[in-house]
């Protein structure tokens, strides 16, 4: 660890914010040029590396940009920024850790995971409906409770108050957070939804989403004995009293100040609407214009319906790529922090950066960084997500007498030509690249649970047998954060105006619904990420005993063993298992970097997060193809030997595997017995120099099986003593 502190930096091929620089673009011009300077290292890292999720969204903000449409009154969302169009037409939605639709997908996965779960038991539609108008009016309220509760300690103080003026700190964050929304009227529109909900149906229960009209009244004994409710007189004031006269008198005119001052187009309703949800009154005016209040949330519901819809069919993808990176950081679950997996983002399109101009742009990159004796940048690991998957072609309909799916344009996968490109480059720099495919139903647990791994076998079968076969590992299958078939979510019901007053259709028609179609993580991002987190000697430590603190995870086997149940993922049980068939086949075949969702248990506990059941690379061996950490080892191996020969000085090499007490292999083959151990039981290395043709020949056995490694020996000046 001393030589080699890190094997898990990985790099991502995957563009994530156009609007951001990216590894081709700052790389630049490389004619005549074999290495970029350390200043341009630090630059790309600077821009690019991040060591945490958060980092990533703070470094790369990705985004969303809208802007409206008069001609067909409608919000349009793109995922780049629109060219030819004024700067402030265009809104920017990041999308972070406060967009409802990602903190919805979080929460999701963050129940699952502690429920434990399988897809067809978990109740999705208790979550998807946190980004109706109803729960997004839920989180206001928790703003609204702290802001209240501040401004009444805040006023309670004296002036100058030190205390009073940290609360101020306080307050004027949740303000901020407050007023972006004032000149976001999409941000507005839930609330108005809600307000109107509020103020027409006072008292509904939302259970049962039935609701009617409210005239406050009082409890009285009639002539004859009876009890009823009369109408309670009304007060000469039509002014609205405030919720508690002392704590937060102030606080309606603070946020209509605020509102006058931050918009840019200030609108009366809106400013009402601002201070009645911050700072919410208890009466209901008696001058309510009922038909055009009914007609306003009808109207809005459905934009709002239609917006998000189209909101969520346009962020999708990105929202995919960001669970992505989430997901590679979550698998490194250590109490202890040791060797922390980090991540490099080139984000620009995979068929960009294999384009024959860039190429030598990564190239040079790649010869800068993983062929020097300092391993500090070395990149170890590549991901490729969404790598093209065509199936069997679909029947032709010549008349559709049902409705069916709408044909999708699907945002552009990564070609295999693209990746055979992209692997012929970074096999010459022994970059490990994790790839899968695009995602959606047919890559799924249950597609594979079903149709077995046959389809992706014979699509990789144009990367076997190829020189970089060895560091080509497909991943499946696919992770699902929500099924398509339950991804509906309710936004609200429309209203109506009866005699009995104003009520919340129950009409089936009535309940405005949208579809998100499903939410899927490539599996590229979390075999990855386990791998890097693997590396790592204290997060070994946690699942093992035997651990050495001087050596990484390289020769790690997750397939040995109970490995694969020790060091799992982070990611919950999705399907009930795969059949013995399929098993079988995939036992057979012994191909790529599979996931298992099967009921297994460890020490009496049950298992219920998915595992690794395969750990293979593209590699030809004699039961199918080879496992990952072969590849893994003979790289370390040589970047060792790379260092401690002075570039594999002849005399240096004969040492190096001499049976000298301080030679290397003596002092690997010393410390076997723990998981982490470079050499294991059953394993051994040998080397032969070949004099004529100057190339020494390292044989790297695992468990009997025979890897070979070859390296140009330097020549010294002085005669080798063995």
């Amino acid at each position: 660890m001393d030589i080699i502190n890190q094997t898990n930096r990985t790099i991502l091929f995957e563009e994530i914010n156009p609007e951001k620089l990216d590894l081709i673009t700052l790389v630049g011009d490389v004619k005549g040029i074999d290495s970029l300077s350390d200043d341009k290292i630090k630059e790309i890292n600077k821009q690019l590396l991040v060591r945490s999720f958060d980092e990533f969204l703070d470094k790369f903000s990705p985004s969303v940009y809208s802007f409206f449409n008069a001609a067909n009154q409608k919000v349009v969302y793109a995922l780049k920024r629109p060219e030819g169009l004024e700067e402030n037409a265009v809104s920017e939605i990041k999308i972070d850790q406060h967009n409802d639709f990602l903190k919805m997908l979080f929460t999701l996965i963050d129940t699952k995971r502690s429920q434990g779960i399988s897809n067809v038991d978990f109740k999705f539609e208790h979550l998807l409906d946190m980004i109706s108008p109803k729960k997004v009016m839920d989180d206001i309220r928790q703003v609204r409770k702290e802001i209240h509760y501040l401004y009444s300690q805040y006023e309670k103080l004296d002036e100058g108050d030190p205390k009073k003026l940290d609360m101020g700190d306080k307050l004027n964050v949740l303000f901020e957070e407050a007023s972006k929304n004032y000149n976001n009227v999409m941000a507005m529109l839930p609330l108005a939804i809600e307000d109107i909900k509020t103020r027409l149906l006072l008292g509904g229960s939302q259970e049962e989403n039935q609701a009617e009209a409210i005239q406050i009244g009082m409890l009285t004994i009639g002539e004859s004995g009876e009890l009823k409710i009369i109408e309670a007189p009304k007060s000469d004031s039509t002014e609205l009293m405030l919720l508690d006269d002392q704590a937060g008198s102030g606080l309606p005119e603070v946020f209509a100040d605020d509102y006058g001052s931050i918009t840019d187009t200030p609108s009366a309703y809106v400013k009402d609407l601002v201070v009645r949800t911050f700072s919410p009154l208890p009466a209901v005016q008696s001058d309510v214009d009922t038909s055009t209040e009914v007609s306003n949330y009808n109207t809005y519901l459905e934009f709002y319906k239609n917006a998000k819809d189209d909101f969520v069919k346009t962020v999708k993808p990105l929202v995919e790529k960001i669970l992505g990176v989430k997901m590679f950081f979550d698998q490194y679950a250590s109490k202890n922090k040791g060797m922390s997996p980090t991540l490099l983002i080139t984000n620009s399109k995979l068929d960009m950066t294999v384009k024959s101009g860039n190429i030598p742009r990564l190239e040079t990159y790649l010869n800068t960084v993983n062929s020097k004796n300092d391993f500090a940048d070395t990149i170890w690991y590549g991901i490729v997500p969404s790598v093209e998957l065509e199936t069997a072609g679909k029947v032709k309909v010549s008349r559709e007498r049902f409705r069916g799916n709408e044909k999708q344009v699907k945002e552009d996968g990564n070609s295999m030509e693209s990746l055979s490109m992209l692997l012929q480059v970074v096999s010459e720099y022994k970059v490990q690249v994790f790839f899968s495919f695009e995602s959606g139903e047919e890559t799924t647990f249950s597609s594979i649970a079903t149709a077995g791994i046959d389809k992706y076998v014979d699509k990789c079968s144009v990367l076997v047998r190829k020189g970089f076969s060895e560091f080509a590992i497909p991943c499946v299958p696919n992770f699902t954060i929500i099924p398509k078939d339950k991804s509906g979510v309710v936004i609200d019901s429309r209203m109506l105006q009866t005699e009995h007053g104003v009520q919340l259709s129950q009409e089936k028609e009535d309940i405005l619904k949208l579809w998100i179609e499903g939410v899927y993580v490539g599996a590229s991002y979390v075999a990855a990420g386990i791998v890097a987190a693997y590396q790592c000697p204290e997060y070994l430590r946690e699942q093992f005993k035997t651990v050495s603190k001087d050596y990484p995870g390289v020769r790690f086997d997750i397939e040995a063993g109970d490995n694969g149940l020790r060091v799992v993922t982070s990611m919950a049980k999705e399907i009930s298992g795969f059949t013995n068939n399929i098993k079988d086949s995939i036992n057979r075949k012994n191909f790529g970097f599979v996931f298992s969702s099967e009921n297994a248990q460890l020490q009496d506990k049950d298992i219920r997060r998915i595992t690794v059941y395969k750990a293979r690379s593209l590699a030809m061996s004699e039961d199918g193809f080879d496992s990952i950490y072969k590849t893994l080892v003979s790289t370390y191996i040589e970047r060792i030997l790379r260092f401690q020969t002075g570039d594999f000085k002849h005399e240096n090499i004969v040492k190096f595997f001499s049976n000298n007490p301080s030679s290397q292999k003596s002092k690997w083959l010393g410390a076997r017995g723990y998981i982490n151990s470079v050499i294991q039981d059953g394993d051994d290395m040998s080397y032969i120099i070949d004099e004529k043709s100057n190339m020494c020949h390292i044989d790297l056995v695992f468990n009997g099986n025979v890897k070979n490694l070859e390296v140009m020996i330097t020549k010294g000046t002085t005669p080798v003593k063995a």
